[in-house]
């Protein structure tokens, strides 16, 4: 039998990343937004409180949990206003390294990244030209002696100016001389401290602000040792990883729901206008109400997508299909906020427009809903591949 109730464990958990979240207000991630900057109080604070390295195994320093956890800790940031995009990659790039690292490399980075003192918070996929496509990645690693000499370019990497290590993707077997596409991608942990020239980064300014870059690799040296897993085998030591991924973000999209439900009611019951609160107007409550149960509904599937998860199960539909749930039903409730608070959810002193950028972005990043619906239509449904 299923149980639907939170344990008194996981409440804890929600309590104490809720007081962590309550020492930044909203006017505090306002300013981050605004500014484009970095909140390192909240990370340090974030960090301080063991929540960055919860899903680390205690035997390497980290607490053990799973992620339901997980993405509870994710999901009370972006209810209380703020913005775990800045913090999530720490949760979850890890992964690579715990599931497919030497144990030398397990000893030597997650203990470290457990406690905050060596930051895991970019992860070097996208290409300018290759897209969602990640099997025609360019940037080619060749392998010379006992390091590898890494060359080509990634774009709409986040956190890369405020991160010490990074995940980078990168062939090491040119894509025309394989016999599976999918072969001959390598993964490298990337240490960003002294590369000097070898990575040039370009900012790119977003709608969210923040860390956004491209990045240039020239002639970039990295040790062998610092390969993930075995050579050519890349891409499928991330596969696993993106599930992870969607199930953490999925917590954030819900968050981001509650969130504007909440902001929603109490300023549907508060408004007056023609002298009744607008909340007992049905084109009101109707959008509202319709939201919440959509948001419900979402949050039931990515809870069964990180239960799977954490018994070892295959779940890859169900951490896709959550995340497409929790995206649309986040979306949904912005847009029943936004028309709620009408022409006052664009004043920036409501902080409605600035959640709104972030749970439409969720509708794309990751990944995009449209590759969900054609995983699901391809490997859940059994249809043709579409592309």
């Amino acid at each position: 039998m299923m149980n639907f109730e939170l344990t008194e464990f996981q409440n804890d958990i929600r309590d104490g990343v809720r007081e962590v979240c309550s020492r930044f207000d909203l006017d505090y991630w306002r300013t981050v937004h605004e500014e484009g900057s970095y909140p390192k109080e909240f990370v340090k604070a974030m960090s301080d409180a063991g929540w960055l390295g919860a899903l680390i195994p205690e035997e390497y320093g980290g607490s053990g949990l799973g992620f339901t956890e997980g993405s509870i800790i994710l999901e009370e940031i972006n209810r209380s206003g703020g913005n775990a995009n800045t913090v999530h990659a720490q949760m979850y790039t890890m992964g690579a390294v715990l599931r497919h690292g030497s144990e030398e490399q397990k000893r030597k980075y997650l203990p470290q990244i457990a406690e905050g003192s060596l930051r895991l918070q970019s992860f070097g996929v996208t290409e300018p030209d290759a897209g969602s496509d990640t099997t025609k990645i360019k940037t080619f690693a060749e392998k010379k002696g006992d390091k590898y000499i890494i060359n080509g370019s990634k774009i709409f990497i986040s956190r890369f100016n405020h991160t010490d290590l990074m995940l980078l993707l990168a062939r090491t077997t040119p894509l025309d001389q394989v016999d599976k596409k999918t072969k001959g991608i390598s993964l490298f942990l990337v240490d960003t401290r002294d590369v000097g020239d070898a990575i040039v980064s370009q900012k790119i300014k977003t709608m969210l602000g923040g860390d956004t870059n491209m990045l240039f690799f020239n002639d970039l040296e990295v040790p062998a040792e610092n390969l993930i897993g075995e050579e050519g085998r890349g891409l499928y030591c991330i596969l696993d990883g993106m599930n992870a991924e969607r199930v953490l973000v999925s917590g954030e999209s819900i968050g981001n729901g509650k969130w504007f439900i909440d902001q929603a009611v109490k300023y549907a019951n508060e408004r007056v206008v023609f002298d009744r609160p607008i909340g007992k107007n049905q084109g009101i409550q109707f959008p509202i109400a319709k939201a919440y149960i959509n948001l419900q509904a979402a949050e039931v599937m990515n809870y069964k997508a990180a239960t799977k998860f954490d018994k070892g199960l295959t779940t890859g539909a169900e951490a896709n299909m959550g995340k497409y749930l929790c995206a649309e039903a986040a979306y949904e409730a912005a847009e029943a906020c936004m028309q709620t608070f009408g022409g006052y959810a664009a004043a920036n002193e409501y902080h409605i427009n600035r959640k709104w950028m972030q749970c439409r972005m969720q509708r794309i990043a990751p990944v995009s809903s449209n590759l969900i619906l054609s995983h699901v239509a391809q490997h859940v449904l059994g249809l043709p591949r579409s592309f």
